[in-house]
């Protein structure tokens, strides 16, 4: 072996080979450690020039790779990492009660097809959480479930993009978003909805969500609720339409803000299920009854719109295929096989909340 200048930190760290890490070599070589990481494991996304140098720099302080080694080369190691977004939730689990449902079909596709699930939370503070658990060998790919902000969101798919992570989201699945995305029909959700409480009598309906670019998946089943208004004559009131978050707070909260604006309104069309639920709180505080005075929809069908009083009508998201899709997206991602945003369809169901007799 050559002789090592020992006044240099990278000559003392070669004579100390038993603290060889993958950070050691990072530093001697300049690169950060997930670059280590690639090259270790023959990423192309690691020049030739780059990877021989962090190689000969591993090979002089004798580094073992640890016993996933082969996997580290095949790039495979037969997990795949469940992400969840925290979200306002009624509980203390800070997922949002769609996403717990989608969970069941996501664990059952990857047993189904060999894999194993790791589940963690997602760290909004973190610009390298994601693209860790690839890099560091603890899963071959990523679902992504929840996102907050979609604009302050975006930025973090673009990294994942840039770094060669394999990842599939649950969301709307507009045309230049960064990587897969699979989701629900927004759009014909939303007005379907609309067109069933126009079909009950309803003649001003309030729409509870967010319409901007932050929250799409709303914003598109806001569009479908103008449309199905527009199509059946109806003006488009913007009176009607406040903003809200997926949660009942923020469900009661919209209400109150109708009330406030002195707003006339005989139905209310809510974003989501939590949102309804929480309007329908604050109908009841003001005495106005669900389904007599107001009639009221939500979105997605999570296992408590069936169990309020009155029952909920709402938009179903089928998380039984949807699990399935997004699991079978990302292993074609993995295995470089074409894979392309998928919109799955909805259906209405009908309960109390919307059934005048």
């Amino acid at each position: 072996m050559r002789a090592c200048d020992h006044r240099r930190p990278e000559g003392r760290a070669i004579r100390n080979k038993e603290k060889a890490t993958s950070l050691v070599i990072a530093h001697l070589a300049g690169v950060s450690q997930p670059t280590v990481s690639r090259a270790l494991r023959g990423s192309p996304m690691v020049s030739e020039l780059t990877r021989r140098r962090i190689l000969k720099i591993a090979h002089e302080l004798n580094y073992q790779v640890d016993k996933n080694a082969s996997n580290l080369r095949s790039q495979h190691t037969g997990t795949l990492a469940l992400l969840f977004f925290e979200d306002p939730a009624p509980d203390d689990s800070l997922i949002n009660p769609f996403f717990v449902s989608m969970l069941a079909s996501i664990t059952r596709a990857c047993a189904l097809r060999g894999y194993d699930l790791l589940i963690s939370f997602q760290q909004p503070n973190n610009d390298e959480w994601q693209a860790g658990f690839e890099d560091q060998n603890k899963a071959d790919g990523i679902i992504l479930l929840g996102y907050g902000d979609y604009l302050d969101y975006r930025a973090r798919l673009e990294y994942l993009v840039e770094h060669g992570t394999h990842f599939v989201r649950w969301g709307a699945a507009a045309e230049g978003q960064p990587g897969v995305s699979v989701g629900s029909d927004n759009y014909q959700g939303g007005h379907d909805i609309t067109a069933h409480l126009i079909e009950r009598g309803a003649k001003r309906i309030a729409f509870l969500g967010g319409t901007s670019e932050s929250c799409p998946e709303f914003r598109e089943r806001y569009r479908g609720h103008c449309a199905a208004l527009a199509a059946r004559g109806i003006a488009v009131d913007a009176v009607l339409q406040v903003d809200a978050i997926s949660s009942e707070q923020s469900g009661h909260a919209a209400v109150e803000m109708l009330f406030e604006r002195g707003a006339r309104f005989d139905a209310i069309a809510a974003a989501s299920d939590l949102i309804a639920i929480g309007a329908m709180k604050a109908m009841a505080e003001h005495g106005r009854r669900v389904p007599e005075d107001v009639l009221v929809a939500g979105y997605d069908d999570i296992p408590l719109a069936a169990f309020v009083n009155p029952s909920l009508t709402t938009v179903q998201q089928d998380t039984r295929i949807a699990g399935a899709v997004l699991v079978d997206s990302l292993l074609k991602s993995i295995h470089d096989e074409p894979v392309q945003n998928q919109t799955l369809p909805v259906k209405l169901v009908l309960r109390q909340s919307t059934q005048r007799s």
